[in-house]
């Protein structure tokens, strides 16, 4: 089952009060220093932490008195939630609806104080006008619907920091609550990718075929391998490189191990291992292998990817994304007011200004119930 994402939703997070927008095929978010984008980002990667049961352990890094809304805003206890609405391909699509809400523990719970705790999950099915929840759970009491579509009550050793998407695992019995699992482990976040000299990659990967760029891009030079020998093709990587850094060729060697290097034209008998290469073309090429790699994830977010660049890649940088629109979901968050111009540009591109309302972050045009005003031309 292929699920897209079309909605998401986040409250009480940081400088997200409550903001609910639609998601396109790509999406650029633009804004000023401080106004939140980064928290947009961030709010839409505490799903797939959901899904890995890792949104507990996450807040708590973060903090919860630091993660939470900072300005009381309702009456009651301080609550953050995060929600996504996927849409299901095929003649007669449906809609699955995960929310998670967070606060803090009871005072007599035995929990930490500023564990967060998991108050409310579910999951809902949206069919010819018609919801039906998939998934209840209240506190440690937890309701499912199996495929023969009845309510039971799910007997899940679950602590208050624990999500039931990310420990209830039975495919057979719950396959929607699966293919939703599924669907967010696979997307990828790619921000603050390390350069510095013992970074992963400036280190040669295991060779092993790698459709998929890591998150800490540790197996990028198996990326570049596979596309070489796996696919057999690597026409778009070598003109994205030719575009960024003209006359120059990138090496690849998957003898023993897989590493890459770059052949510059000034040093046309010298290829310069990953080691010796800048902090901005190690990035670009990170860039390329999570943009360019031979499978891509339903869904590629990325954060300031213009951050170390020259410039100059700007418009190189652009047609690796949109090259990799054309296989999967972009969400893009940038300084580059150049950037997502150029991106902008592209088929099915939808530029969003992201500003702060009354001390809130919000994206211009956005109207209360999660419609852009163009939407009603």
């Amino acid at each position: 089952m292929t699920l897209r994402l079309t909605e998401v939703s986040t409250s009480g997070y940081r400088s997200l009060k409550s903001i609910h927008y639609p998601v396109g095929d790509l999406e650029v978010f633009v804004g000023a220093n401080g106004v939140g984008k980064t928290n947009l980002y961030r709010g839409l990667e505490m799903l797939r932490l959901a899904a890995q049961n890792r949104l507990g352990h996450a807040l708590a890094e973060e903090g919860m008195p630091q993660a939470l809304y900072a300005k009381p805003w309702r009456s009651g206890p301080p609550r953050m939630s995060f929600a996504a609405t996927l849409l299901e391909d095929g003649r007669s699509p449906a809609k699955y609806r995960y929310e998670v809400e967070v606060g803090y523990p009871p005072l007599l719970a035995g929990a930490f104080r500023y564990e967060p705790d998991i108050k409310t999950e579910t999951l809902a099915l949206v069919s010819g006008g018609r919801t039906v929840r998939l998934l209840d759970r209240k506190a440690g009491s937890v309701m499912a619907r199996g495929e023969d579509g009845r309510p039971v009550e799910v007997d899940l050793d679950i602590l208050g920091s624990e999500t039931v998407l990310g420990r209830l695992q039975d495919p057979s019995r719950y396959p929607a609550l699966d293919a939703v699992r599924r669907t967010l482990l696979e997307w990828r976040f790619y921000h603050e990718v390390r350069t510095d000299s013992a970074s992963p990659l400036r280190r040669p990967s295991v060779l092993v075929a790698s459709p998929t760029l890591a998150p800490d891009g540790s197996n990028l030079a198996a990326v570049f391998a596979t596309l070489e020998v796996i696919r057999g093709d690597r026409a778009d990587l070598d003109e994205v490189i030719a575009n960024a850094f003209p006359g120059a060729q990138l090496e690849i060697s998957d003898k023993d191990q897989a590493s890459f290097g770059i052949r510059f034209p000034e040093f046309p008998h010298r290829v310069f291992s990953a080691a010796e290469l800048s902090d901005g073309t190690l990035r670009f090429l990170a860039l390329a292998g999570a943009l360019l790699a031979y499978r891509l994830p339903p869904l590629v977010a990325l954060n300031e990817p213009e951050s170390s660049l020259h410039p100059d890649l700007m418009p190189a940088l652009a047609d690796l994304i949109l090259r990799a629109s054309r296989r999967s979901q972009v969400w893009l968050v940038t300084h580059s007011d150049r950037l997502a111009e150029l991106v902008s540009c592209g088929p099915g591109a939808e530029r969003r200004r992201v500003v702060k309302k009354d001390g809130a972050t919000w994206i211009e045009g956005l109207k209360l119930f999660g419609a852009y005003d163009e939407d009603d031309d």
